[in-house]
């Protein structure tokens, strides 16, 4: 299978992401209050595209500021370019088809719905949906969200 890598360099991905970033602070979120219960549909979330390749939607807390919970959503056979994140994130695949590479891993596992996986902070991978169908998951961190490309 082949997967689609866009060709911005990585001072095009800072810019590009830092720019949805800011965008998603003010429009893309669903703001759940902690001390009540919440529901919120698919089709309630609010999509800011931060890269070429994946939109994000904030459910819960802020991906700016601090922890939170948001939902990801990968274009078919697309990937990330290798990077890395200030903070731990741990993910679950909840469709389509994921895999997650560290450093130079050449055969990832397949990453199906329900598959789980944890990024270490620093840890140097690609996020990749290697499915023809969009690839939707849900990702936690106790940090903000930033991305940080690496250069080879």
């Amino acid at each position: 299978m082949n997967v689609v890598r866009t060709t911005l360099g990585s001072k095009g991905y800072v810019a590009a992401i830092l720019a949805a970033l800011f965008v998603l602070s003010f429009y893309a979120s669903v703001s759940v209050a902690e001390d009540k219960p919440a529901v919120v549909t698919f089709d309630q979330l609010e999509w800011v595209e931060i890269a070429p390749f994946v939109s994000m939607s904030s459910v819960n807390g802020d991906m700016m500021t601090g922890a939170h919970g948001t939902v990801g959503k990968f274009k078919p056979n697309s990937a990330s370019p290798l990077h890395t994140h200030t903070g731990a994130y741990q993910g679950v695949v909840v469709s389509g088809v994921m895999t997650n590479p560290f450093g130079d891993e050449k055969d990832p596992p397949k990453l199906t719905p329900g598959s789980y996986w944890y990024v270490p902070a620093g840890a140097e991978h690609v996020t990749a949906c290697v499915s023809d169908e969009p690839c939707i998951f849900y990702f936690y961190a106790d940090e903000k969200f930033d991305f940080i490309p690496i250069e080879k």
